[in-house]
């Protein structure tokens, strides 16, 4: 299993891939209003979601500090260092 960041046209999901595909467990988008950080869950939880962060860097801090991917997956895994690149 491998945790990486995955880059995408406005911004980063973080991915989970368990050698069946691609998982998302949360996200950083770059818009107009803003930059904005999710951290999944399989409930409702509003302090796991915010707006208006000062960069992309502390945005992902944000999403990682929960560690989202535990909730759906039980290994003990790290977020690679490297981000990747867009698949077209």
């Amino acid at each position: 299993m491998e945790l990486y960041w995955r880059e995408l046209k406005n911004g980063f999901n973080l991915v989970v891939n368990d050698g069946e595909g691609e998982h998302k467990v949360g996200g950083v988008r770059v818009l107009k209003k803003g930059i904005q950080a999710i951290a999944e869950t399989r409930g409702y939880d509003p302090g796991r979601a915010e707006r208006d962060l000062p960069s992309v860097e502390v945005a992902r801090e944000f999403v990682e500090q929960f560690e989202p991917w535990r909730e759906f997956f039980p290994e003990p895994l790290e977020v690679e260092s490297e981000i990747r690149p867009i698949v077209e």
